[in-house]
């Protein structure tokens, strides 16, 4: 997921660094397999929901990775060396490439070669991994009707798990999670004399003030093809709710898409948020030392404020807040990026596979020691944080960041088709030229029902 121009919270070089070492752990661990065992839970249902190909326990499992989990793997051979992997590293279908599809596809044309275990950045590939192919059985194996362990699954944050789940199975683990915050400045925050605001009026109220006291100081950025999952899903705007496998309903002028807009539209006219991606030289020429306020997700820390190619903001200056709410409603929030590991239901080694899924997701050994992005699995969470409060970077307590995963709005949902290349094409063109957002809301809802049809949902 991963989104795009998907980064993730303090984001490290461990992932490139041991991909080396992981690849030939691996190669390593993939001469030793054994013999084969009785076949498990073949036939129709099978043991776990779905029908299983013959087990064989002491097969090699092969993993699909991007270069950033190849620390998970590393991880788990070393924690795990008698279980043979053989790695492939893929582009995670970062991007929206749709690699992982596509790939997966041309498996099942064939009828062979298929991964036990995938990462993807993508958090709505559950919506096609799911459901069956030309006759082909779905990708995805059932996770909930016991490959994993309830206690597992339900470990994981509350909502971690919705892009996962259709129809009511899980199908897929969080890896991470990438809630929206408030991030700020607290030293200018303190100079400028400003309070930090906690609704979204208020944050509107403080950016006009910005706006007039201080030029040039930025309150947040919609320059990004992610703005929506900040603006509108925090609104509880219902432009993306999937109610089905097929089936989706597209509200997206309705008065809590308007209020986001209209938010967005003032910001921009007073030129408080930003038109310009937070990723290019342009920003960060433009805005360094000069971001009072940012609405974004977890990961923005260390891809955009600790970042030496990016606004390189001190240690000491960086504080995060809760979600904003809107007056009379309670705070929710959006989720920018995460990642997602499937098991193969074609596996011969559902053993193994379930046992490599469960590691990386849930493992103090990567997800706290090694991981880059906050993790989905609460236990870890709560020690990731730690771990990253010890650095003595921030400014404030991190606490907001675990409030805020449990924050995640459930109506905005995963379906197969990408709300971000909608945005981007739809309405970042209309940012960018200075129209408002909130005069061409229909214009946004035409393009999603459209794509949504064209991938073939039932719009309502």
């Amino acid at each position: 997921m991963s989104k795009l121009f998907h980064h993730r919270m303090l984001r490290s070089n461990t992932g490139r660094n041991v991909l080396a070492g992981a690849l030939l752990m691996s190669a390593l661990a993939a001469c030793s397999s054994g013999g084969s065992t009785p076949a498990v839970g073949a036939g129709a249902g099978g043991t776990y929901g779905f029908a299983q190909a013959a087990q064989n326990s002491s097969a090699p499992i092969t993993v699909w990775v991007d270069s950033d989990r190849a620390a998970a793997v590393a991880a788990f051979t070393k924690a795990n060396p008698g279980v043979a992997v053989k790695v492939v590293t893929y582009d995670g279908s970062a991007n929206g490439s749709n690699s992982f599809k596509t790939k997966i596809g041309l498996l099942d044309r064939a009828g062979q070669g298929w991964p036990d275990v995938v990462f993807s950045t993508q958090n709505n590939d559950a919506a096609w991994a799911s459901q069956k192919t030309n006759g082909k059985a779905a990708f995805g194996a059932v996770l909930d009707q016991g490959l994993i362990p309830p206690g597992v699954l339900g470990g994981f944050t509350k909502g971690a798990l919705d892009p996962c789940t259709v129809s009511g199975h899980v199908y897929c683990l969080r890896n991470d999670l990438a809630q929206n915050v408030l991030w700020f400045d607290k030293t200018l925050m303190t100079k400028f004399g400003y309070t930090l605001p906690t609704s979204w009026e208020d944050y509107q109220t403080l950016s006009a003030k910005v706006a007039q006291e201080h030029p040039g100081y930025l309150t947040g950025g919609v320059g990004d093809a992610w703005t929506p999952e900040v603006f509108m899903w925090a609104s509880q705007c219902g432009a993306n709710q999937v109610t089905g496998p097929r089936a989706v309903t597209i509200e997206a002028t309705g008065p809590n898409c308007q209020r986001a807009a209209k938010l967005i539209d003032a910001g921009v006219a007073n030129k408080t948020l930003s038109t310009v991606s937070v990723f290019s030289p342009g920003f960060v020429k433009q805005y360094a030392g000069k971001v009072l306020m940012m609405p974004g997700p977890a990961w923005f820390a260390g891809a955009v404020f600790n970042n030496p190619s990016a606004l390189k903001l001190p240690a000491g200056q960086l504080g995060v807040a809760a979600p904003l709410a809107w007056s009379g409603a309670q705070p929710v929030t959006g989720d920018v990026g995460g990642g997602t590991w499937f098991i193969s239901s074609h596996s011969k080694n559902l053993a193994a596979a379930s046992k490599f899924a469960q590691f990386v997701t849930t493992s103090d050994d990567y997800q706290v020691d090694l991981a880059p992005g906050y993790p989905a699995f609460g236990a870890a969470a709560a020690k990731w944080i730690s771990k990253q409060e010890s650095s003595k970077y921030y400014a404030t307590s991190l606490q907001p960041i675990i409030d805020a995963g449990g924050q995640i709005w459930s109506g905005w949902g995963s379906p197969e088709f990408s709300q971000e290349a909608v945005w981007a094409k739809t309405m970042t063109p209309l940012v960018n030229s200075g129209q408002s957002i909130a005069a061409n809301l229909q214009k946004w809802q035409d393009a999603l029902k459209n794509q949504a049809q064209v991938t073939g949902y039932t719009v309502k």
